[in-house]
């Protein structure tokens, strides 16, 4: 334990997703040790993120403007439709360079036991789009884990009773993994989504 703001400081970054006591304690001295470092700057960006960064209109990613720069894409497939948990994943599947549709990103994912239902998600939103447009196919790609499960199932049920095709992101092993380090559900997975080498 430091005494005063150091222990505050420490504190205040220990509270973010992913920081765990030790890391806090890292960021905090390097903030304190490096002489460079520009802290005003860094307070500038947190205030105008705050300010500026909003959900978009349309599939809930984070943009400047109303819509994100997907959505305004005309070049994108409006016919496919990609939802995903939380805005970081739709980073992550732009990076693969595999999809050309449009996102829907639920804000979460079904999970009873920290109190989050399906009417705390934006699936409602997502009906509507569906709805209003010409959607051939919703790939499901929450994250899989029991949450996400649990999530992709909802959706499948809701959507099979409006009758627009519906696929689940494939999981399985790893590349560059081991079979003896995959876990009996991962590795079952693997089974059930195999497909024939051509």
């Amino acid at each position: 334990m430091y005494d005063g703001i150091v222990q505050d400081l420490i504190d205040e970054f220990g509270r973010l997703p992913g920081i765990g006591p030790k890391s806090a304690q890292r960021i905090a001295f390097h903030i304190l040790q490096t002489q460079n470092f520009d802290v005003s700057r860094l307070a500038e960006l947190l205030g105008e993120v705050r300010e500026k960064v909003r959900f978009c209109e349309v599939c809930g990613n984070l943009t400047e403007q109303e819509r994100c720069s997907i959505c305004r894409d005309p070049r994108r497939d409006e016919s496919l439709i990609c939802v995903v948990e939380e805005p970081k994943d739709v980073v992550a599947i732009e990076r693969t360079r595999q999809f050309r549709g449009l996102y829907h990103v639920l804000g979460g994912a079904i999970s009873p036991i920290d109190g989050i239902g399906p009417d705390d998600l934006s699936i409602p939103a997502l009906m509507r789009r569906i709805g209003e447009n010409q959607v051939q196919e919703v790939i499901i790609a929450t994250d899989p884990n029991l949450e996400g499960e649990a999530t992709a199932a909802y959706l499948s049920r809701l959507l099979t009773t409006i009758e627009v095709p519906v696929s689940r992101l494939a999981s399985g092993l790893p590349v560059g993994g081991d079979l003896e380090f995959a876990d009996e559900v991962t590795l079952g997975r693997a089974f059930e989504g195999r497909r024939k080498v051509e």
